[in-house]
């Protein structure tokens, strides 16, 4: 017996789930990637960039987080891919570039083939729907470090966008509108919370609720809602109708929304604009906490925070619905001077504007 297959590393495991996600990936291959899957390094070809004026690249990293414990726990692995590519990539269009490729990392306790296949070819959905290339990756087996069911993800991007293209909060003017964008749920964030208000009420994630209206696990794992595609179009449609944009990840909603504002900008956002969807009603009440208390941890129902010039807000709500995700008004921009007390300022180290929740939530 090989010595290293005794040590409880098997690469033939390996090699087989590397058979079985090669066709997946090689769906999200553009004219730009060089060579096939399998190389020590992905190629892409730049010679475009030729044509911008001041090409800037964009890149992104992230995971998961513990969000893969309820995949594993159900056994359930077919949308935690999105889940990745939805945290990195829609971080490259928040500085209004368009993403080129994408690497992944699955670390493992044990290779089974077809759970790295279900994880990658969710990963190559996730990339073809927002057209970025799936370059390479690497799938890492360590015994004894994890468990045999155990796993956890990564991955990383690569955009590009015109200098005088990039959004920012230096292009945030006084009357822009903020425009909420809606999730799917969770998305990937704030899974540390969920767990263990589940672990405290004794919930197990193959329960059936009737109150979150099926499986505990799989309502959970409702993957991450992509927001590259129709950002980007509406970036090409109307170029300068977008200002900024905030990815709704850790930290919660005031807190992404103040990184894109420039210092001494502040906004309100409404709550009675929306009505948080019922997997955050059921939890919030199984924590026994008020919607409110979670508003630094879970999106509540916004996944992407578009700040657009004033003439052009119903036309981003409009299209953005249009395109499958439901927009709405939820408040505007001002650089006048007032009391910040009570207003979230400053988040991830970056010394921007002022945001706070005001109002109740409707519905």
């Amino acid at each position: 017996m090989d010595k290293y297959a005794e040590a409880g590393v098997d690469t033939a495991a390996g090699d087989r789930a590397v058979e079985l996600m090669k066709a997946a990936v090689a769906k999200t291959h553009t004219a730009g990637v060089i060579g096939g899957v399998g190389g020590f390094a992905g190629l892409f070809d730049v010679s475009f960039l030729k044509e911008y004026e001041r090409p800037l690249l964009a890149t992104s990293t992230d995971g998961v987080g513990t969000k893969v414990a309820i995949a594993q726990a159900i056994d359930k692995h077919d949308t935690i891919g999105q889940d990745l590519v939805g945290m990195v990539v829609d971080d490259i269009i928040v500085v209004g570039a368009k993403p080129l490729f994408m690497t992944d990392y699955i670390a493992c306790g044990k290779v089974v083939p077809e759970r790295i296949a279900d994880i990658v070819r969710g990963i190559a959905e996730a990339c073809s729907a927002t057209g970025t290339a799936l370059v390479g990756g690497e799938t890492a087996e360590h015994p004894g470090l994890l468990g045999p069911d155990d796993y956890d993800v990564a991955g990383a991007a690569v955009g590009v966008v015109e200098a005088d293209q990039a959004l920012g909060a230096e292009r945030v003017r006084d009357g822009d509108v903020v425009v909420a964008m809606a999730s799917s749920g969770l998305h990937s964030n704030g899974y540390s919370l969920v767990r263990h208000i589940l672990s405290q009420r004794g919930i197990r994630y193959t329960d059936h609720s009737d109150d979150l209206g099926g499986m505990v696990g799989e309502v959970l794992l409702e993957p991450t809602r992509l927001y590259t595609a129709p950002l980007a179009a509406m970036l090409d449609e109307r170029p300068g109708a977008i200002h900024a944009l905030s990815h709704v990840t850790g930290g919660g909603i005031a807190a992404n929304l103040a990184r894109v504002l420039p210092q001494g900008a502040w906004t309100e956002v409404d709550r009675a604009s929306w009505s948080p969807a019922s997997v955050f009603r059921v939890l919030a009440d199984w924590g026994g906490m008020a919607l409110g208390d979670a508003e630094g941890t879970w999106n509540l129902g916004i996944g992407m925070f578009a700040i657009v010039a004033a003439d052009a807000a119903d036309w981003v709500v409009a299209e953005s619905t249009r395109r499958g995700i439901p927009a709405w008004v939820a408040g505007s921009v001002s650089t006048s001077a007032r009391d910040l007390t009570g207003f979230e300022q400053g988040a991830k180290g970056v010394d921007g504007g002022a945001v706070r929740l005001v109002g109740a939530y409707s519905g």
